[in-house]
């Protein structure tokens, strides 16, 4: 096993990248790796300093080791001269944007996390050989553990635990996470009068980004003829919230729902698993990876060209023009949430699988044992 290196990442942020650089540093200084670590500046709004690991201020960068880890999409990763460069990343359609080939073949290794990302890459023209998968996991001593409901209310100011099903979609609303789909959904879906609420908890990582998205749902509702008053009521909870928050968040809710393009693993989806939530996935990409069809309600899925709903992060083109991603059947979730409404789902959640299967020191363990 690889004992000294150096990680270039962001680690002090929210997003995603952030969130599996920290788990996978923490592991590799609790295996005794001698670590360096440069923080990859700029990348997503920055935690307060309070709720961020000591480690991502006092390491610095003067361990000489001879493997470089960049946790980053490639056109972000600076290959180190004179290092053996290795580039842990992922992407979400049927090949990768052909700058991305080149970039990965400036690197001597690069590590994703499911074969369905190895397939976009070697679609697209990168030698099997030069890639390996290590997968990402979840931290289920963490969200497991029983917590207090996080209090949301709807708009007509009452709780959402009078609510007997409650729904979850924690993701940035850009076009891959289809969450206008999602909304759209739930509009076809639900009556005002039903028992039942959908919570989102949007990430936004800019100040028009909010304004952008709420244009881009009056403009779904126009098109739709229908609008959110027709439905079940919707909480929606753009705050940046803590751990702690997050689990608090799980356990108010009984459903994690997500109708994305295309998923490199998504965190929440398994996190929510493993908080005890059932759940209703697309049936493509990570999802298919680590979940079963007992376990989850999967909504059927086709191919299909690269297209931006709404205004809300357009610049997405620029990585997935030209290629395809996953479209879920609409009608079919429409029926899959009524159903649960109903009483008709009787799926098990698999968080107990997921919590033995797919921890931390697992995947660091696959993760060195790739760079080695």
């Amino acid at each position: 096993m690889i004992d000294r290196l150096h990680v270039v990442g962001p680690a002090r942020g929210t997003s995603g990248y952030d969130r599996h650089t920290r788990a996978f540093v923490e592991q590799f200084l609790a295996l005794g790796v001698d670590l360096g670590f440069t923080q990859l500046e700029g990348w997503s709004p920055e935690l307060p300093p309070d709720q961020r690991p000591a480690w991502t201020e006092g390491l610095g960068a003067t361990v000489e080791a001879e493997t470089v880890l960049h946790f980053t999409m490639p056109h972000h990763a600076q290959p180190l001269p004179g290092r053996r460069n290795v580039n842990y990343t992922m992407f979400e359609a049927n090949g990768i944007p052909p700058d991305w080939v080149r970039r990965a073949l400036e690197q001597d290794l690069v590590v994703l996390p499911t074969t369905a990302c190895r397939d976009a890459w070697t679609a697209s023209g990168v030698p099997e050989p030069h890639l390996r998968i290590a997968p990402l996991a979840v931290d289920a001593a963490h969200f497991a553990r029983p917590a207090e409901p996080l209090a949301l209310t709807t708009a007509d100011g009452r709780g959402i635990d009078a609510c007997a099903v409650r729904f979850l979609n924690v993701a940035e609303p850009r076009p891959r996470k289809n969450v206008l789909a999602l909304l759209r959904v739930w509009i076809r879906a639900t009556r005002p009068d039903d028992d039942a609420v959908l919570v989102l908890k949007p990430s936004l990582f800019h100040p028009a980004a909010f304004d952008q998205f709420a244009a881009d749902v009056q403009t779904m509702q126009q098109t739709l003829g229908r609008s959110m008053r027709d439905a079940a009521p919707v909480v929606v909870l753009p705050a940046v919230l803590s751990e702690e928050q997050m689990r608090a968040l799980y356990a108010a809710a009984t459903h994690y729902v997500s109708l994305s393009h295309g998923e490199g693993w998504d965190q929440p989806m398994m996190e929510a698993a493993v908080a005890g939530l059932a759940l209703v996935a697309p049936r493509h990409t990570a999802y298919v990876e680590y979940l079963r069809d007992d376990e989850v309600e999967f909504v059927p899925t086709w191919p299909a060209p690269f297209r931006s709903e709404g205004r809300m992060g357009a610049e997405d083109e620029i990585f997935f023009r030209g290629l395809s991603w996953w479209d879920p059947d609409e009608d079919a979730a429409v029926e899959i949430v009524r159903g649960i409404l109903d009483g008709r789902s009787e799926k098990t959640s698999p968080g107990a699988r997921l919590a033995a299967e797919y921890t931390w020191e697992r995947s660091a363990r696959k993760l060195l044992a790739a760079l080695d």
